[in-house]
């Protein structure tokens, strides 16, 4: 399974960007895809999580502002990011795994297959 994250930029504060996860390899119709992001200097941190394609659930800092969707037949997750905050800026990773469970899905460490991250700076 391979993971390609996409979509990060420069943007200004309040502007929105759409990042995607595509995956090849395996179908991600019931996978868990999560989104985590890591600022310079800080642990990488949950953003969003898609619970087997039905569920989802978001950090409390980007409720209300993200939200994350799933395209099928493109077998790609995306992070829709609204209303972007300069303490939004950083490394966005998207993971996925087929066997976590819903206490997990918060946890970098129950992903088993990682994208190769995509920078998104929000200016002030």
């Amino acid at each position: 399974v391979q993971l390609q994250a996409s979509g990060g930029g420069l943007v200004q504060a309040g502007d929105s960007l759409r990042l995607s996860c595509s995956a090849s390899g395996r179908t991600i119709r019931n996978a868990n895809i999560g989104w985590f992001r890591q600022a310079p200097g800080q642990e990488r941190e949950f953003v969003a999580a898609f619970f087997r394609g039905t569920n989802k659930y978001y950090a409390d800092s980007v409720k209300g502002r993200f939200s994350i969707a799933r395209d099928n037949p493109e077998n790609t997750d995306y992070l829709q990011m609204n209303s972007l905050k300069p303490e939004d800026t950083a490394v966005y990773y998207c993971a996925a795994d087929w066997n976590l469970i819903l206490s997990s899905i918060r946890s970098a460490r129950a992903y088993d297959y990682w994208g190769q991250g995509t920078l998104v700076t929000v200016s002030s």
